[in-house]
């Protein structure tokens, strides 16, 4: 069962280990600097559906499946899914895993989901409730955007500190097989400074993944230097910038370590992304299609993945109130051969 190390802190004791892992993006992202470390590129942003909310499930869907048919296992060898994305009610996940009949624990974190979920999921395999688990999440740039700002059709601008919702999905099967193990991790406390612009969310989430990042390292006794890599999920390039000072500030400087999915998916200047990408479905795809198989090769030995998220709605923002927000870390450790 998890030890507890401090409040929010954990280690896991059994180890689970990250099976398979599987990463499917859209057209754009497949056309940035990352596009050959993708399982697939969908081309048709439709993905032969009627509606976008369709299309983001099925790419929520073929992840899933992509993950477990890379694991060599069957549908009913998952005991449990933990999944939520940023439609209202989840419905990317409902409606795109109803077919598969797997256990299912709806999640949401905002654009921190991945992170909640693999750690959701690594705790339910080694508390011994379930033998394997899958996490999920996926976002779409078309539902996103009709959800959350204007329909597309308006052509509205966009400010020099917004991001693009990335078109994409990624999945993780875990269980006590595979040469990659979940050390630990830590639930993310609600953070909120007063931002209040919903074009400038790496300023908004900055320091949540600051206080996540700055409560692990201090409860577990390390230091930077211990990780290859420190990742968070979609802080873009304005965010990241903030978080690496805050952090500096508290005399923790993660400057080598510290990598940023929404700044790496994207070339900003080549594809017009301005501060990079965000979604559930960013960090997502990135840890699966990027920073996995780095940890799978032996490339990288200690990544600490930090997803952020913003708790808003809406309405909540059309009845003035600012942006909470939150991030969730999971420590992924190279077992050594």
């Amino acid at each position: 069962m998890a030890e507890y190390i401090n409040r929010g802190v954990f280690s896991l004791t059994t180890r689970p280990k990250i099976q398979s892992y599987a990463s499917v993006v859209g057209k754009k992202e497949g056309e940035g600097p990352l596009g050959k470390y993708f399982d697939q590129i969908i081309q048709d942003s439709h993905f032969g559906k009627d509606t976008w909310e369709q299309a983001e499930s099925r790419f929520q869907l073929e992840a899933v499946s992509s993950a477990i048919r890379k694991a060599g296992l069957a549908k009913e060898d998952i005991d449990a899914i933990c999944s939520g994305d940023l439609i209202n009610q989840c419905i990317g996940s409902t409606y795109g895993l109803r077919e598969l009949e797997i256990p299912y624990i709806g999640i949401y974190g905002a654009c921190s989901t991945m992170a909640e979920g693999l750690m959701l999921a690594s705790l339910i395999v080694d508390s011994g409730a379930v033998n394997s688990s899958a996490a999920v999440t996926s976002s779409h740039f078309s539902t996103a955007e009709r959800q959350f700002r204007f329909p597309l059709s308006y052509g509205g601008q966009r400010t020099p500190t917004s991001q693009w919702t990335c078109t994409a999905s990624g999945a993780v099967i875990v269980s006590h097989t595979g040469n990659v193990e979940v050390v630990g991790g830590c639930i993310g406390k609600i953070t909120d400074m007063g931002v209040n612009d919903i074009n400038n969310m790496g300023s908004a989430m900055a320091p949540a993944a600051a206080e996540t990042i700055r409560r692990y390292l201090e409860s577990t006794k390390t230091v930077p230097g211990d990780y290859d890599y420190i990742v968070t999920g979609d802080l873009g390039i304005t965010g990241s910038s903030l978080l690496v000072e805050f952090l500096m500030k508290q005399g923790i400087d993660i400057a080598s370590q510290h990598r940023d999915c929404g700044a790496l998916i994207f070339d900003p200047a080549e594809q017009d992304t301005h501060c990079g990408g965000s979604g559930c479905g960013c960090s997502a795809s990135v840890l699966c299609g990027y920073f996995l198989p780095f940890l799978e090769r032996g490339e990288a030995k200690n990544i600490l993945f930090a997803a952020t998220g913003a708790l808003m709605s809406p309405m909540s923002l059309q009845q003035g109130e600012t942006i909470p927000t939150i991030s969730h870390l999971v420590h992924l450790r190279r077992i050594q051969q």
